[in-house]
């Protein structure tokens, strides 16, 4: 489906910008839980998306 020509292009390289910024997003997603007190910023904690 996708070959050297497109990943060399502008739009392939966003793509896999793109790609990367997802599993590195998934990562440190995951080692979120293993904190064991929240983050407090400015004094206020930090707000939980569903």
């Amino acid at each position: 489906m996708f070959n050297r020509s497109f990943f060399s292009s502008q739009v392939g390289q966003a793509a896999m910008v793109s790609i990367a910024a997802m599993i590195a997003f998934t990562f440190f997603a995951g080692m979120e839980p293993l904190a064991q007190t929240p983050t407090v910023l400015v004094g206020l904690p930090t707000v939980e998306l569903a």
